[in-house]
C-alpha cells in the first residue's frame, strides 16, 4: 500500500509529535508499505492559524497514495477519500483550554475564531473514514467538542529493548522536555520535604532557557542542591537508557497531559515505577495507584512521602517495576498491533 502521513510540526521543536509520525514511517516500511512522510511548519498564533489552516485544506492527496493518515492539527484537513486520522490533539487553547490561563482573551475577534474552528475541525473530522487517537483523553475531547466517535491507540516507542533494568538505586528520574506544564517545579519543591536519602535527577531540554533557570534558582533557594540533579540539555538515547536503568522509580507529573507521555512508557519498559498525579491527564490511563506506581495530589508534601516511602521499601519499588512492565502487554502498546488497524 502507498500511504502518506502527514502531520505539523514546530520548527526545531522535537517531541513526541514528531517521534509518533517517523517510528510509524519506520515500522510501515518494515512491514512492505510506501510511505512518505510529509511535515508543515505551523505555529498557532491568532493571526495565522486560519490562514496556515486553509492552506492545508487547500491540498488534495486524493491521486497520491492509497491512504493519507494525519496526526497533529491541522494536517486532519487535508483532503482524501481514504483519509484515517492519529489524532494526538486540538488546537487546544481554543477547546479544552478556553476557560484556562493558557486561553486568549476572550474578545469578540477571539470568539469567532474559535467557532470557524470548531465548524472546519468538526467537518474535517467527519470525513475521516477512521479516527484513533493517543488516548481515551483525546477520545473524550472529540466526543465532547466534535461529536465524533475514535477508538484510543496507544503509541509505542522504537526499539523497547534498548531499555533494561539494573536494580533500584537512589534517584527518582524524570526525563523530557523542561517546560512549565511538565511541572518540573513541582518536583523540586517536594524534594524539600524529603526525610530519606532519595534524590530527583531531571533531564531535559525546553523550549527557551527561561524555565530551567528558574528551576536553577528554585533548587538553590531550597537549599535541596544535595538532592536534586538538574541536567538541562538533551541526553542521548544510551544516556537515557543509562538513567533509567539505575533509578529508583520515574515521575511523570505534567498538567492535563494529551497521553501517557513518552516517559511513562519509557520507564515501564525499563520496570521502573511511576509516580504521577491525579491531574495528569492521560497518564492515568497507564499508572494505577499502589499497583505499577503512585497517583497523588500534586502537592510536594504528598509527592515527598511517595518518594520516600519508594526510597525506603526497595521491594515495593521493585513489584510496581515489574507491574509496570506487564502493564504494556495489558494494553496491547506494541507496533505490530498498530501497524495492523492502520492498514486494515
Amino acid at each position: 500500500m502507498r500511504i502518506i502521513l502527514a502531520s505539523t510540526f514546530v520548527p526545531f521543536i522535537n517531541g513526541g509529535a514528531r517521534f509518533i509520525v517517523e517510528w510509524l514511517e519506520e515500522k510501515l516500511t518494515a512491514h512492505g508499505h510506501e510511505v512518505e512522510r510529509f511535515y508543515f511548519p505551523f505555529i498557532e498564533t491568532p493571526d495565522d492559524l486560519l490562514n496556515q489552516t486553509a492552506a492545508l485544506r487547500l491540498i488534495d492527496l486524493t491521486q497520491s497514495c492509497d491512504r493519507l493518515i494525519a496526526f497533529r492539527p491541522p494536517a486532519h484537513v487535508l483532503r482524501h477519500p481514504r483519509k484515517f486520522l492519529w489524532f494526538i490533539h486540538h488546537i487546544r487553547a481554543y477547546y479544552d483550554l478556553w476557560d484556562s490561563e493558557y486561553a486568549p482573551v476572550h474578545t469578540p475577534r477571539e470568539k469567532a475564531l474559535r467557532a470557524a474552528l470548531h465548524h472546519l475541525d468538526t467537518q474535517a473530522l467527519h470525513e475521516a473514514e477512521r479516527v484513533f487517537t493517543n488516548s481515551q483523553v483525546v477520545s473524550d475531547r472529540l466526543t465532547k467538542f466534535n461529536a465524533i466517535a475514535s477508538t484510543p491507540l496507544y503509541p509505542p516507542i522504537l526499539d523497547p529493548e534498548r531499555f533494561r533494568c539494573d536494580g533500584y538505586g537512589d534517584d527518582v528520574v524524570m526525563i523530557c522536555r523542561l517546560e512549565s506544564h511538565k511541572r518540573q517545579l513541582l518536583l523540586i519543591e517536594a524534594m524539600a520535604h524529603t526525610v530519606s536519602g532519595v534524590r530527583l535527577r531531571l533531564c531535559g531540554r525546553g523550549s527557551s532557557d527561561s524555565y530551567g533557570r528558574e528551576l536553577a534558582k528554585t533548587i538553590e533557594r531550597l537549599g535541596v542542591a544535595e538532592k536534586v540533579i538538574l541536567e538541562d540539555r538533551w541526553i542521548t538515547e544510551a544516556e537515557k537508557a543509562d538513567r533509567l536503568a539505575g533509578a529508583l522509580a520515574t515521575a511523570y507529573a505534567p498538567k492535563d497531559e494529551d497521553s501517557y507521555g513518552y516517559p511513562s512508557l519509557e520507564a515501564a519498559h525499563a520496570r521502573k515505577a511511576v509516580l504521577t498525579t491525579t491531574d495528569s491527564g492521560g497518564v492515568l490511563e497507564l499508572v494505577r495507584d499502589g499497583v505499577n506506581g503512585f497517583i497523588c495530589a500534586p502537592e510536594p508534601r504528598q509527592i515527598a512521602q511517595r518518594f520516600d516511602q519508594l526510597f525506603n521499601d526497595r521491594a515495593l519499588a521493585r513489584r510496581m517495576g515489574e507491574a509496570n512492565g506487564r502493564r504494556i502487554t495489558e494494553l496491547s502498546i506494541n507496533w505490530d498491533h498498530v501497524v495492523e488497524v492502520m492498514t486494515a
